[in-house]
């Protein structure tokens, strides 16, 4: 199913394993997809570390589900929350999902639901999320890229600039690579940047966002191994130099 046609969203959230703090960034990010109607948030609330989600649930709407710790070593959160995706699941009124987790144990979940056809946003610590659970979904943002973007927004007409290579490594430019080879091209070597961009997130979780970015066209104008042009048709493309 197309993105574009998505509308009934499900956001699950391991609050045992994310924080509060990413809640606005990624139903900004949800809202790509729709209209994100259920929200919930799984952990022991009880708990003295949890206890930061209590305003946050009453400002944006998320309801609760609390799991009590039954058995030392176990963990009822997860448990819940993969329950109630599969009941979503089969209710078959959901178009898509969003699991915010760092936990592997999701990752069968994540490709169950894929399975179905649907979309499903991942979201998590990139340090601390196993590549298996990332390469699983549609799309895998991390959290505290979210959270430090939405923190320290740009000037408006501002872009990140070509200095700004930090978090570019070697691996995203064998991947944009790839996607470029692998896309329509003209005589000149040029291939439309949303075919590149579609190729280079069917091949992978990847998403701009990761790297500092909001737009594609942002990430490929701060990599030198990159020319980028924009046409007539008020679109962009792109070629790579070496």
């Amino acid at each position: 199913m197309p993105e574009a046609d998505l509308q009934n969203i499900a956001l699950l959230i391991d609050a045992d394993n994310t924080s509060p703090r990413g809640i606005d960034p990624v139903l900004t990010v949800m809202a790509e997809l729709g209209q994100v109607n259920i929200k919930r948030a799984y952990g022991n609330f009880a708990k003295n570390n949890l206890q930061n989600w209590d305003k946050i649930t009453h400002k944006y709407g998320i309801r609760p589900q609390q799991q009590f710790d039954l058995t030392a070593g176990k963990n009822a959160t997860d448990m819940a929350m993969t329950i109630d995706a599969i009941d979503l699941l089969y209710q078959g009124k959901v178009d898509g999902f969003g699991i915010m987790s760092s936990d592997s144990d999701f990752t069968p979940l994540v490709t169950r639901l894929r399975q179905d056809g649907l979309i499903v946003y991942g979201f998590g610590s990139t340090k601390k999320t196993p590549a298996a659970f990332k390469s699983a979904c549609t799309r895998f943002i991390d959290i505290d890229a979210l959270i430090a973007g939405a923190s320290d927004e740009p000037s408006p007409g501002k872009s990140k600039k070509k200095d700004e290579k930090q978090t570019i490594d070697e691996e995203l430019v064998a991947l944009l690579g790839t996607a470029w080879k692998a896309a329509n091209r003209d005589e000149d070597g040029f291939a439309s940047l949303g075919e590149v961009g579609l190729i280079a997130g069917n091949r992978s979780s990847f998403d701009v966002r990761n790297y500092g970015f909001k737009r594609l066209s942002d990430l490929f104008d701060a990599i030198d191994q990159f020319q980028m042009e924009r046409r007539d048709d008020n679109q962009y493309y792109v070629r790579r130099l070496r």
